[in-house]
């Protein structure tokens, strides 16, 4: 990480949500965290963190290719020695259609393995690992994983994919079981991040989580990275405000056509065009902050040409 610059009187108890994915890669997805990336997957995935070693983070962003999608979103991607990729994905903002891109997104990431003339040999597992702030799976389980399985027997056809949800809403949901001592629960617990007292009594269960919020008890005093938090944090209530306003304007479009054509291109459209304004006012906002146009590419997912455009 970049030198610390403190910012003046801000109160030491403040501390960033990890569920903000630019935070959940500042702390996940830095080679010299690689510790904390191993244990938490190791916590997922149910492997040793031996297993581990030689894995490398690896940050190309997988090309976001849907509008809904292109909402500056961080992915921490890792390859372990083996070949085998994992990529993991904070998303905050609800859709509909999670499973779908899911799909899609973990296709790009396994067929990219492959050139022109390769061999089916070079492809590798790929697993993905989605961290949601809202419901998906209709399940009482706080952490579902998919693999390819006969209907019947359960065989499996290929080991190749493999797909984890991890539903942060379901945490505060009696109807689904938790044990407090394992270390998956306490991983999800702090990333939820409802409070820095919880961050502190998870801390003490477990040794990983104690560095981790170490971490981000440093990253929060920083002037620049506090910046470029906030105006991530006001973009994503924004973006949730945008589209709660354009389902409620679809379903008005659609009841008055009377059918769910009307419904559903209204929501399209209505999130389609508040991201896009959404996307170039947090760019403006931070160009006029000065903060590198590199990081404002990320933060919003706009192309270099439109960012300078604005400027």
């Amino acid at each position: 990480m970049a030198e610390i610059k403190r910012v003046a009187n801000i109160d030491d108890r403040f501390i960033m949500s990890p569920k903000i994915d630019f935070v959940f890669k500042l702390i996940f997805g830095d080679e010299k965290n690689k510790d904390i990336l191993i244990a938490f997957l190791s916590a997922v995935l149910k492997m040793p963190v031996e297993e581990f070693a030689g894995i490398e983070i690896i940050n190309n962003e997988l090309l976001r290719e849907f509008a809904e999608d292109k909402k500056g979103i961080l992915d921490v991607r890792a390859k372990m020695s083996s070949g085998k990729q994992i990529d993991i994905e904070i998303q905050i903002l609800p859709t509909q259609f999670m499973p779908a891109r899911t799909l899609f997104y973990w296709s790009k990431m396994y067929s990219s393995q492959a050139r022109a003339g390769d061999s089916y040999a070079v492809l590798k597992k790929c697993v993905t690992i989605n961290i949601l702030d809202f419901r998906c799976i209709p399940l009482n389980k706080l952490h579902s994983s998919y693999h390819l399985t006969e209907d019947e027997t359960g065989h499996q056809l290929t080991d190749i994919l493999e797909i984890h949800f991890l539903e942060l809403p379901k945490l505060f949901d009696e109807a689904v079981e938790k044990d407090e001592s394992e270390p998956l629960i306490q991983w999800m617990e702090f990333i939820d991040g409802k409070s820095k007292g919880v961050m502190e009594m998870l801390a003490t269960k477990n040794e990983e989580i104690k560095k981790a919020l170490s971490i981000l008890e440093i990253v929060s005093q920083d002037e620049k990275a506090r910046m470029i938090y906030e105006a991530r944090e006001a973009e994503i209530r924004d973006q949730i405000t945008r589209i709660e306003s354009a389902r409620k304007e679809g379903l008005k479009e659609g009841i008055e056509k009377g059918i769910e054509e009307g419904m559903e291109k209204g929501i399209e459209k209505g999130i389609e065009k508040g991201i896009e304004k959404g996307m170039k006012e947090l760019a403006v906002k931070l160009i006029n902050k000065g903060i590198d146009i590199d990081v404002i590419i990320q933060a919003s997912g706009l192309s270099r040409e439109k960012i300078e455009a604005l400027q």
